[in-house]
């Protein structure tokens, strides 16, 4: 083999404009032509190629230098930068929801009332974490320069209101309870209130929220808000199922249709209420009337304005009704009762029906097992019917344990009835016949037209003063 002394007219080395690669190109050689790996390397080197050397291709070209003569072979290979990835702010919500949709039932049903789903927090609840960014590396080209890189940048939280940082700012917390939402310039907050403009309908849907909610439109029949706050509807409010913690003001009334139902855990505050059911943990207060409706309230039940009318329906408070106008000159069946909490004298209603059917029962056990004792002292009673003797004997002991409970609940809830030294039903103007007034467990039934009179329970009986 011959040795190449000098690589100069033999080789030539060219780099990309981009000095991420390089090549070689190898005049034609005789075939006994040789030149050392550390010659060529060498030979590199001094015409600036000093990183990413592929040895393994310089190895096959000292082998075998006459199969890459007349030809431009790749020879070195930079590395390119690798940027750095950007830290980023993981919600534990959807916070970036593209609009409502109906919701999917597990049995492939669509419920189109079911689409808003409002990020709900807690106080104290998680709302998003930031995830750290991931720092790049720099390149390097075959000239050995180095590549600059692009750093990833730092997430950052930007804190909107009643937002906290917790740690190192690693995590944002809700610091009241409420809403999630982002707002200008991507801005998290959490709001108490979730205000509506328009009507609750199914562009909407049923609504379930920790704060208060507004409505600045109706809702309409079978819909539903749910609110832990308080609930206004500017509008009116139809068919629909209403529910808050707090207390819910309806500015353009209560259609009801007879079904639906509006709950308060403090006041119910309408305009009217027709064909409604309406329950307060406090007072219903109504400016202009009640009609055929079923109304609960723990407190007072309100309806003394200009018009102030309650015809038809049930009206119940545990303190005092007071109205204008009970009943009309058609008698149209109206009662009134006070004096004790609705839900107590609901549930004495309930208790002497179970009482009654549990009764029933204990009869027809009783019967049975007059029956079985007198086939047992003939000496006729099988296996089965022993079986069925003694199943029976202790359906009786639980039947009678359970009809004392009932007995020691009515007598307390009856005592309670005895209480009714605060209840009042006052009528400014007139109450009519058909009307019916129930304090404690005393009634009275009007048969003809009163005029401004305080109805209150005294002594056993129904007394009226007059309303001064």
């Amino acid at each position: 083999m011959k040795q190449v002394e000098d690589l100069e007219q033999l080789v030539s080395i060219t780099i990309s404009d981009d000095k991420m690669s390089a090549y070689l190109e190898l005049a034609e050689i005789d075939s006994d032509a040789s030149f050392a790996e550390e010659q060529l390397i060498g030979f590199m080197r001094e015409n600036g190629v000093v990183y990413g050397i592929q040895t393994e291709i310089v190895q096959r070209i000292i082998q075998n230098p006459v199969d890459y003569s007349r030809s431009r072979t790749p020879i070195a290979f930079g590395d390119k930068p690798r940027d750095g990835v950007d830290g980023k702010i993981v919600y534990a919500f959807d916070i970036h929801s593209k609009g409502p949709r109906p919701l999917e039932t597990e049995d492939g049903k669509v419920d189109y009332k079911e689409i808003t789903r409002l990020n709900n927090v807690a106080k104290g609840q998680l709302i998003a974490t930031k995830e750290p960014s991931v720092p790049g590396q720099a390149g390097t080209d075959v000239t050995g320069q180095e590549i600059p890189f692009k750093a990833g940048k730092e997430a950052r939280f930007k804190l909107g209101k009643n937002v906290l940082l917790a740690g190192e700012g690693e995590a944002l917390y809700a610091a009241i309870d409420g809403l999630v939402t982002l707002t200008d310039k991507g801005k998290t907050n959490v709001f108490p209130v979730y205000e509506i403009n328009g009507d609750v309908d199914y562009s909407v849907g049923n609504i379930q929220f920790v704060g208060t909610v507004v409505v600045r439109g109706n809702v309409l029949s079978g819909f539903k808000i749910a609110a832990a706050g308080d609930i206004r509807v500017i509008g009116g409010v139809e068919g629909a199922e209403l529910e808050a913690s707090g207390s819910i003001e309806i500015s353009g009334g209560i259609i009801g249709y007879n079904k639906g139902l509006i709950k308060a855990g403090q006041n119910v505050k309408s305009s009217f209420i027709q064909d409604g059911n309406v329950e307060a943990g406090e007072n219903v207060i109504v400016s202009q009337s009640i009609m055929h409706s079923n109304v609960r309230a723990g407190g007072q039940v309100l309806c003394d304005g200009a018009k102030g009318l309650i015809v038809g329906g049930h009206i119940q408070a545990g303190e005092a009704v007071a109205a204008r106008t009970i009943g009309n000159p058609t008698s149209t069946a109206t009662v009134i009762e006070v004096g004790v909490l609705p839900e107590l004298r609901n549930e004495l209603a309930e208790l002497r029906s179970s009482m009654k059917e549990l009764v029933a029962n204990l009869d027809k056990t009783e019967k049975a097992l007059v029956l079985l004792d007198q086939l047992a002292s003939q000496g006729k009673l099988s296996m089965d019917k022993l079986a069925m003797r003694s199943k029976l004997t202790l359906s009786r002991k639980q039947s009678l344990a359970e009809q004392a409970e009932l007995k020691e609940r009515i007598l307390e809830i009856e005592k309670t009835l005895e209480d009714t030294s605060r209840a009042r039903v006052k009528v400014i103007r007139t109450i009519y016949g058909g009307s019916k007034i129930v304090i404690g467990r005393y009634t009275k039934f009007i048969k003809d037209p009163i005029s401004n009179m305080i109805f209150y329970y005294n002594e056993g009986d129904i007394c009226m003063t007059a309303n001064i």
